[in-house]
């Protein structure tokens, strides 16, 4: 190689060595006499020393450096000066004395700064990609995502699972989203899909007696981006025989566990993970992810408002309504600006509006609490009592605020979640340092379609129904349970998976039950049926997401900083320019022709 060592592994017991190294130049320092350039490869920085006493040619050479210029410089590793030490570098107490130096190659003056994390603007970062991946904190991210995808597979070697990879090129089947399709040149009129998972295929592995299956597979959703989403992502793909739920989310905690200890010491973990049915976690926290590092639970506040003279609120129970409320902490010193802030975002997300009511001052007591001390648009149709029953059951203080909203269950469930998790930034309520992972278990298996009047699957058509609730499918599909499962965790979905039917009755019924003719039946799924008739084994899986999980132990806020080559928030690959015009040569290879749009 064109170097002995790499800059960021040099140390004090490297001093008297003599070493080569490459990279590129971070910085670049000259003092009227000694030039020192800061040098840098994927290890790390080290400063090297070109004295023109010493090493004349060498010095000249440095001489002509510019920032990102590609060099090679040889030379004896050497104790920094007392009092020149940087304790903010891994190799801070020694530097290399060079005496023999070459430039690799020449740079254009970047355009943004390398070496600094200055918020530069994300599209011109996408657009120089290799220079952004450049940076410390973009580097770290790669090797970081390396470091998760090598543990998983070692983890899951050790467990006795074989990677198994899977086409890219497939059957177009319906699995929530949009399908990529390629068309063929050889089958004219006819496409390819690209996969959303592979979740037929991991099913006929279990056909197939493989039993325990993996692979880090990438799949493919024509929908809108958003910090958690890409077109491309990639996910642990999982499949196990002769299993049930318990097996894998036991596995998949000992999983997260293990990897969170072995890739970031630092952060704790809180264990065991609470098992949350869907239904319960909509009433507390009003969201299927919720963010267990803090509280702020939903609390109904129904009965009180029924029993007061706000007519509003009032009207709204007696149609079929709630009124919940959550808890702010200290929020009874919020400004009237602040207020307003909360009362558009709750407008915004679709509620009429929302109602606080402020319970005086830290210096007050509970039970001494009188309207006088209340501030609310509501106070004057409330009692003392009322207002003490509510601050008792959101287990609220003095100088604490009260945010209630009313509406419709879901829409008040999803209002007041967006508001909690707003309020828990506002009060720093959540630890950075701490993941607090859950799985939610006992999804509704359907959901009613109001646009195409039809029923349709919570999560795949794939998934199994709780055995026991299997008769309701011809009575009432609407209470039947999956047997689904997601992990959670700070506020984040990463995996969902279930358990799978396993016998060609049982799923042709819930293809007929979501409104598949017999022919779609035959035409899209007649493989997977077909083999169901081979004895297939009871299994499931589970498909945690690698970028979602990288995003969140790296600290990030989009998955876009955890991927090397990312699209932008429009879809589009800015770096290479994707997706482009293709020539007309290439349409009439494919049997394709373009209509303009009427």
């Amino acid at each position: 190689m064109l170097k002995t060592h790499h800059c960021g592994e040099l140390r004090k017991e490297h001093v008297g060595t003599r070493v080569t190294l490459a990279g590129w130049v971070d910085r670049r320092r000259d003092h009227g006499g000694l030039i020192f350039i800061d040098l840098r490869d994927r290890e790390g920085l080290v400063q090297v020393v070109f004295n023109p006493e010493t090493a004349r040619a060498s010095h000249d050479i440095a001489g002509e450096m510019r920032s990102e210029y590609v060099v090679r410089a040889s030379g004896e590793v050497a104790i920094r000066p007392a009092g020149t030490e940087n304790p903010n570098l891994a190799t801070g107490e020694i530097e290399v004395i060079a005496d023999d130096t070459e430039i690799l190659n020449t740079a254009r003056t970047p355009p943004f700064y390398i070496n600094r994390e200055n918020d530069f603007d994300e599209n011109l970062r996408l657009r120089y990609r290799y220079l952004d991946l450049r940076r410390p904190r973009m580097k770290d991210n790669l090797i970081l995502r390396h470091r998760v995808v090598k543990f998983i597979r070692d983890f899951l070697d050790a467990r006795g699972f074989i990677e198994v990879e899977t086409p890219i090129l497939i059957k177009s089947t319906p699995e929530g989203a949009r399908d990529y399709l390629v068309p063929s040149r050889i089958h004219p009129g006819k496409f390819y899909a690209l996969p959303q998972s592979p979740q037929q295929l991991k099913q006929l592995l279990m056909v197939a007696g493989v039993e325990k299956y993996f692979q880090i597979a990438k799949c493919f959703r024509d929908e809108d981006t958003r910090a958690d989403r890409q077109p491309e992502h990639t996910q642990l793909d999982l499949e196990m025989s002769f299993v049930e739920e318990a097996d894998i989310l036991d596995l998949m905690e000992e999983l997260f566990t293990a990897l969170v200890a072995a890739v970031k010491p630092g952060i704790k973990v809180i264990t065991p993970f609470p098992h949350l049915a869907y239904a319960d976690v909509m009433e507390r926290y009003g969201s299927d992810k919720p963010d267990l590092r803090f509280g702020l639970e939903l609390t109904d506040l129904s009965d009180i408002f029924a029993r007061s003279d706000f007519t509003l609120f009032r009207d709204t129970i007696s149609d079929g309504g709630r009124v919940k409320g959550i808890c702010a902490p200290g929020g009874g010193a919020y400004s009237r600006h602040q207020i307003d802030e909360l009362n558009r975002l709750a407008q915004t997300l679709g509620a009429g509006g929302l109602l606080t009511i402020a319970l005086g001052t830290t210096e007050d007591r509970l039970e001494e609490l009188t309207m006088d001390m209340v501030k609310s648009a509501a106070a004057k149709f409330m009692t003392t009592d009322q207002v003490r029953e509510m601050a008792a059951r959101t287990g609220a203080r003095p100088g604490d605020l009260l945010l209630i909203v009313a509406g419709p269950t879901d829409l008040v469930n999803r209002v007041l979640g967006e508001l909690r998790l707003e309020m828990g930034r506002r009060l720093n309520l959540a630890d950075p340092d701490t993941f607090a992972f859950a799985f939610i278990e006992q999804f509704p298996l359907l959901r009613w379609d109001n646009e195409q009047k039809r029923w349709g699957s919570e999560h795949h058509p794939f998934t199994a129904p709780v055995a026991a609730d299997i008769p309701l499918l011809d009575t009432s599909p609407e209470k039947v349970r999956a047997r689904h499962y997601d992990i959670v965790c700070n506020g984040l979905e990463l995996a969902s998976g279930s358990i799978r039917i396993h016998t060609a009755e049982l799923q042709t019924k819930i293809f007929r039950l979501l409104g598949y003719s017999d022919d779609d039946i035959k035409e899209r799924f007649g493989t997977l049926l077909e083999a169901f008739e081979y004895g297939a084994p009871p299994h499931g899986g589970i498909a945690p997401g690698i970028d979602r999980i990288v995003m969140l132990l790296a600290g990030e806020e989009t998955i876009r900083e955890v991927i090397a080559f990312p699209k932008n928030q429009s879809a589009t690959d800015l770096t290479l320019d994707a997706p482009s015009a293709v020539t007309e040569e290439q349409l009439a290879e494919l049997h394709l022709r373009l209509r303009e749009e009427e």
